[in-house]
Formats: structure tokens, C-alpha cells, sequence
């Protein structure tokens, strides 16, 4: 991959918010404070008789009709500079090679700017896993239609695309897009002209099981919960606001949103067919575990993967290695064979 070198005296404003971003992510603590992820109230009661061969547990699943090797997904993160696509390509190399699947960050970068397409361009990297293109669903309200949308499918030669909910980073954010009215009609509308599945996810707040409803009754094909418990994006603007009243304001919402946990299982019990997908503060292969056991058809991991996707591919195919590891260990010390077991087992228990 072919990189121009860019400088933030010259880069687009979008690609200087991108690369802050990533900055700001790995330097600041922009960690919520709320109630974390919710997976601390259940455990897992022990099987001592598993009655299971460890070496045969089938971790296998399906995404957007590709095969995955495991139950187990890259959150949308990044996109639009340079740094930005290396991390891209490190992790669509070890997904393909893990058997992950892979969400993009938001392609907008892409549309508008669009020799930026190329840090998003990773299919070649990842021919086989399903990889999901990303747009913010506000942009509908900003122009942005069907044909946006086609363009961020075919430019990735994605599988689908997912529009992200971050209301509440917009409106903390330097300039941000605020009009979040009529979204849905606009997705029902766009559901009906899309040829590709779309799904719809948060960005760290949580769609609860009401959300989710409503959302799929529009016609949406999966959700991304990404619930809180991990990154909150208002720390993150707060760290680039140019405004000391937001700035200040921050502090007051240290702990919104819903833990991660709470909205699989409000969102599992809301639409027993629904195909989704549980993210948000996900730290290891056991809070996967409990998001499959509480419902989710994916675990998917974001800022956990950042920092050795911007080191090394040793760091981060180890990181990968070791969260598929505990989660299959988790499954044997349950006696869970495969991922379907998994889904309905009754060994995980609230506290």
C-alpha cells in the first residue's frame, strides 16, 4: 500500500479530526464512567464434567452468508489518513487469517475527500471474511442518500453497510451535525432501495431493546448494540473541544448511556430472531462469551484492538490469539461444544 505523506496544515479537516482521533483514543483517558459494560453482574457457574473434548469445540459461525472462524468481530474504528489505513490493513490481514469479521470506520472521509478511499480499501487484505461498510445515519439528513451509500459498499467491496448512531458525540463535537430529526423514515426508505443488508449500531451509549425494535421494523438486517462500558466519544470531543462550556459539560455525563449487557439482553428478549451483534468495553475473550450467553450472535472489540494495531501485527495476532483462547476456554468450563450451546446455555448467572 502506497502512502502520501500528509501534514495537518494541508490534510482536510476531516481527515485532522480522524487522525485526532486515533491520537486521543491511545493518549487521554476516555474511558466512561458509568456502571461499565454490565458483564461484572453475571458469571458462569463451573462445569466440572464438561463431557466435551477441548480440541473439538466448533467456534465456527456466519455473517452476511460468509463462513467466520469464530463468533468474533472488528468494531468500526477508523479510516481517511495515512496511519489510519495501516492500522486498517494490519487488522483485515489478521482477521482474514483468524477468521474475523471486520467493520470499517465511517466512510465519509471516503465520499468526500476521496483519495482518502484507499485506507478503507482493504478486501484484497481480506478476501473471504465479511466486511461492513460504515456511514453516520445524520448524514441522511445532510445530503446523503442511496447513492452515498452504494458508493461506500462498492468502493470496500463490503458484504453490507451499518449506519452509526453518535448524537451525543455530534453534539459535543467541534461543528457537529445535530439535526438527528425523521432518521428513521429515512432508513425504512433507505432499507427498501438498498440491494445489500444494512444494519444500524451505536457508537458507545447503547440501543436498548426498544430501539432495536423499532429499528428492525424499519427494515434494518442486524444491529450493533455498542452499548457503554468502553470509549465514550463525549471524553473524546471534550480532549478536541475548542468550547470550555462543553468542555466543562463533559463531566456531567461521565456515565451515560446503557452498559453493553443489559442492551443484548434487552434487545434478544425484544426480537428472539433478530441478528446481533454485542460491542461496547468488551476487554477479553470472556465478556464475549457472556455477550454470546446473553444473546448476541457476535462479540465485536474496538479500542482494545487499537493500540497493538498501531504497534505491531506480532502484538496484535497475539491479542487475537489470546482473546479466542479464553473464550474457548470459557466454553469448555461451561461444557458449551459450539457457539449454539453457547447462545443458549443456562450456566451464566446473574450475581
Amino acid at each position: 500500500m502506497e502512502h502520501k505523506e500528509w501534514h495537518p496544515d494541508t490534510e482536510p479537516d476531516i481527515g485532522r479530526r480522524k487522525r485526532e482521533h486515533i491520537e486521543v483514543c491511545l493518549q487521554e483517558d476516555v474511558q466512561g464512567r458509568s456502571e461499565g459494560n454490565g458483564f461484572d453482574r453475571y458469571r458462569f457457574r463451573h462445569q466440572g464434567l464438561p463431557e466435551i473434548d477441548y480440541r473439538m469445540i466448533d467456534t465456527s459461525t456466519e455473517f452476511l452468508s460468509r463462513a467466520l472462524k469464530v463468533p468474533l468481530m472488528v468494531s468500526s474504528m477508523t479510516g481517511g489518513t495515512d496511519e489510519s489505513g495501516r492500522i486498517n490493513v494490519r487488522l483485515a490481514e489478521i482477521a482474514e487469517h483468524r477468521g474475523w469479521a471486520m467493520g470499517l470506520g465511517s466512510l465519509r472521509a471516503a465520499i468526500e475527500v476521496p483519495h482518502t478511499a484507499r485506507s478503507y480499501q482493504v478486501r484484497k487484505y481480506a478476501p473471504t471474511i465479511p466486511i461492513v461498510a460504515n456511514l453516520g445515519a445524520v448524514q441522511l439528513n445532510y445530503g446523503y442518500g442511496i447513492a452515498e451509500c452504494r458508493r461506500a459498499v462498492e468502493m470496500t467491496e463490503a458484504n453490507g453497510l451499518v449506519l452509526h448512531l453518535n448524537g451525543m458525540q455530534e453534539l459535543f463535537q467541534n461543528g457537529g451535525d445535530i439535526d438527528f430529526s425523521g432518521l428513521l423514515s429515512k432508513i425504512e426508505r433507505l432499507c427498501m432501495e438498498a440491494e445489500f443488508p444494512i444494519g444500524v449500531k451505536e457508537v458507545g451509549w447503547g440501543i436498548d431493546g426498544s430501539a432495536a425494535k423499532t429499528l428492525i421494523e424499519a427494515g434494518v438486517s442486524f444491529v450493533d448494540v455498542a452499548g457503554a462500558g468502553g470509549t465514550s466519544w463525549i471524553e473524546v470531543e471534550k480532549h478536541r473541544s475548542e468550547d470550555p462550556v462543553k468542555r466543562e459539560a463533559a463531566k456531567a455525563f461521565e456515565d451515560w448511556g446503557t452498559p453493553t449487557a443489559q442492551c443484548i439482553l434487552e434487545t434478544r428478549e425484544a426480537l428472539p430472531e433478530v441478528f446481533l451483534i454485542g460491542s461496547g468495553g468488551l476487554a477479553n475473550g470472556v465478556d464475549a462469551a457472556k455477550a454470546l450467553a446473553l444473546g448476541a450472535n457476535l462479540a465485536s472489540f474496538g479500542r482494545a484492538l487499537l493500540a497493538p494495531a498501531v504497534h505491531s501485527s506480532e502484538q496484535l495476532s497475539r491479542l487475537f490469539e489470546r482473546l479466542e483462547f479464553e473464550l474457548k476456554a470459557a466454553m469448555f468450563g461451561i461444557g458449551a461444544a459450539d457457539v449454539s450451546q453457547l447462545n443458549h446455555t443456562n450456566r451464566l448467572l446473574g450475581r
